[in-house]
């Protein structure tokens, strides 16, 4: 029996009325590109497999590779990639007219960091379906003004829709973890909600804003662009970042841009 490894951040998914609300959540259909990140001990990958016809599945423990090559030897629905999600390249398995469909598992040590490497290769990304920390999924869908909203939020949503499907209790899970989790539905717009003119001039500010986010927008945001020009666009710099909507963050960058053009 394997056990469950620290490093690793393993949690097994064992409650069989939790994968089936998983599964009728993703609602999988014949001939999608699905792609789940984390199999572990495959609680989810059978009940997949049946909706799907292929499946490919990303695991970096060994031992659970060894465990699922040899259950599914002779299965030719599944291709087993013994590798790190965060460095898989991902464009290898999708593309824009054949669109992935992620789903996962996530450890909370690479769940933001994966989620920001998936929404770079959006464009080969149907939705993305996570089963994260219940803290990461507040700060996901947090409103401006809530405590829990801050750089994650605004960047996933910059780019996708966050939906939250349900909460998790920690006995669905062997060993049981000590914090709840949430299942969450990404879905990437085709089309941005508003522009950007610099992806990384809006990630930088941002980051920069919320790094000290509880100072006003004039002084958190100093070197990137002043009082006045924050005044220009609308926006009152004694705001606090917590404060502003993803649209009025790029209002900010924008302006950023063609001042250091």
């Amino acid at each position: 029996m394997h056990r469950p490894r620290k490093r690793f951040g393993q949690h097994f998914l064992h409650d069989p009325a939790v994968i089936d609300r998983i599964v009728n959540a993703i609602d999988p259909q014949t001939g999608q590109r699905l792609v789940e990140i984390g199999p572990g001990q495959g609680a989810i990958t059978l009940p997949l497999l049946k909706r799907v016809s292929h499946l490919d599945v990303i695991e970096l423990d060994r031992d659970l590779v060894a465990a699922l090559s040899r259950q599914y030897k002779n299965d030719d629905q599944i291709t087993i990639h013994n590798a790190d999600a965060l460095r898989f390249d991902f464009a290898t398995l999708g593309s824009a007219s054949q669109p992935l469909r992620i789903v996962g598992n996530l450890p909370y040590n690479i769940s933001t960091p994966l989620m920001f490497r998936l929404i770079e290769q959006r464009a080969i990304v149907e939705d993305m379906h996570f089963m994260l920390q219940k803290e990461v999924v507040d700060r996901l869908v947090a409103d401006p003004g809530c405590k829990a909203y801050g750089r994650l939020g605004v960047m996933v949503s910059t780019y996708c829709a966050a939906e939250r499907l349900f909460d998790i209790g920690s006995g669905a899970f062997k060993p049981p973890p000590k914090v709840s989790s949430a299942f969450l539905r990404l879905t990437p717009y085709t089309k941005p909600p508003f522009d950007i003119s610099d992806a990384g001039i809006f990630a930088q500010l941002v980051n920069q804003a919320f790094s000290m986010r509880r100072k006003t927008l004039r002084n958190s945001l100093r070197g990137l662009v002043d009082e006045a020009t924050i005044k220009s666009v609308d926006i009152d710099p004694q705001r606090r970042p917590e404060t502003l909507t993803p649209s009025e963050f790029a209002k900010l960058a924008n302006i950023a841009v063609d001042l250091h053009l």
